[in-house]
């Protein structure tokens, strides 16, 4: 997966895209999807699922997340007589290779994987290779309350149609957060971000890339200095980088020398930035989770004055999904615990500060009142309480030609 948290809410304005683009997305989310099952089809799904052991493949690195995975085990294995078994990974690139492994070994069925967590260039290789079972995700039941209205990268992955080939589970925005005893009025723009390096020099960075948080700040200047992102949603080009990149390059050239040690060394990691905020050597950090500081206020790690802001032109955002591998072993089980996870208690007690504060992906509007009520506990302090448009993703193709540019031109 292109990064774990992947973090909502509904869109108060128009993302910028380009109105061709608009156009495609707003046709996809009012389409009644050709695979939609009557639900005969889905009882027996789900009793073909029962007795199965679903493989789920998916990042490890957070005891929080690793917790939610062990209740919905429980309650799939109560309720469904399903048993998930949690595969503890690092990178899901390893679990693309397994998966293309098996299949140019001729194992056709009975794969080691039933489900996995992806996004991004992940999902494309395995979409483009043949390797996902589908379309299944919009003839889960629960699908019914996803937001592809408000959040139309949960029929979209880093500009890949998603053709129902994976299930969105979680949202994720880049997010900054600072302390407001500090930082009264942070920058709500790159512009604004720029002017106040240049008040405040060596008091802001990013992570030196290929980190994903330093990815994805880079990705962040790219559309904001290309108000025309209509080849930015494409695949890249050496002319679509070098006409795009220009911009880019010149504003990062205007605002690196205003970064901590002049921007001739960069943290390693958004984790390295915290810390360097919450001691007070800098003023600004980055996540792409927009509950990180209100996670991290719970722990006692984070002051409660510090508070979190998006951009008000919109930051860029996307969906974490859960994929079924064209070879899964119990495709039932992974369809049925897919759906459960969709469920609006699953989504809520995933959105909970308390339990791992990752945003949903349900439109909130389209639950029952007793379901909505399961989201409308009292805001903790850090979380975002205006929340800005999402901007999908570039294409997946540019995020290496981005990072290898970058390290060209600045990573000495």
């Amino acid at each position: 997966m292109t990064h774990p948290f992947p973090p909502t809410r509904p869109l108060t304005t128009t993302p910028r895209l380009s109105r061709r683009r608009a156009l495609t997305l707003l046709a996809a989310s009012l389409t009644v999807p050709a695979w939609s099952q009557p639900a005969s089809a889905w009882s027996a799904i789900e009793k073909k699922a029962r007795g199965q052991t679903v493989y789920f493949n998916a990042w490890a690195g957070s005891q929080n997340i690793n917790a939610y995975l062990k209740w919905a085990g429980a309650e799939v294995q109560k309720r469904y007589g399903v048993t998930l078994e949690h595969v503890k990974i690092t990178d899901t690139a390893e679990v693309v290779k397994r998966v293309r492994n098996e299949k140019t070994a001729g194992k056709l069925s009975g794969g080691s994987v039933d489900l996995v967590w992806i996004n991004g260039e992940n999902f494309a290789t395995m979409k483009r290779e043949a390797l996902l079972f589908g379309p299944f995700s919009e003839s889960l039941p629960n699908f019914a309350f996803v937001d592809v209205k408000g959040k139309p990268t949960t029929r979209l992955d880093f500009s890949e149609p998603v053709q129902g080939l994976e299930a969105p589970w979680g949202m994720a925005q880049l997010t900054f957060f600072a302390d407001s005893q500090r930082v009264p009025a942070p920058p709500r723009s790159m512009k604004a971000l720029l002017s106040f390096a240049q008040a405040n020099p060596g008091r802001i960075t990013y992570p030196r890339l290929p980190d994903f948080h330093g990815t994805t700040f880079i990705k962040q200047a790219l559309l904001d200095t290309n108000p025309d992102r209509s080849a930015i949603d494409q695949p890249v080009t050496p002319e679509a980088l070098a006409k795009a990149g220009a911009p880019l390059w010149a504003f990062l050239d205007a605002l690196h020398p205003h970064l901590w040690r002049a921007g001739k060394q960069f943290p390693q990691n958004a984790a390295a930035v915290r810390q360097m905020m919450a001691d007070g050597e800098l003023m600004l950090a980055l996540t792409f989770n927009p509950n990180e500081a209100a996670n991290e206020i719970a722990a006692s790690r984070l002051p409660t004055s510090v508070t979190s802001y998006q951009f008000d032109s919109g930051t860029i955002g996307n969906t974490h999904f859960l994929a079924i591998p064209f070879n899964a072993s119990a495709k039932e089980g992974a369809q049925v615990l897919a759906n459960f996870l969709l469920s609006p208690e699953a989504q809520a007690r995933k959105a909970d500060i308390a339990q791992w504060g990752d945003p949903t992906v349900l439109a909130l509007d389209t639950l029952s009142a007793a379901d909505r009520a399961r989201f409308t506990a009292k805001p903790w302090p850090g979380q975002v309480t205006h929340a800005a448009p999402t901007l999908p993703e570039p294409h997946g193709s540019w995020v290496a030609a981005l990072e290898q540019e970058w390290l060209k031109r600045y990573g000495r």
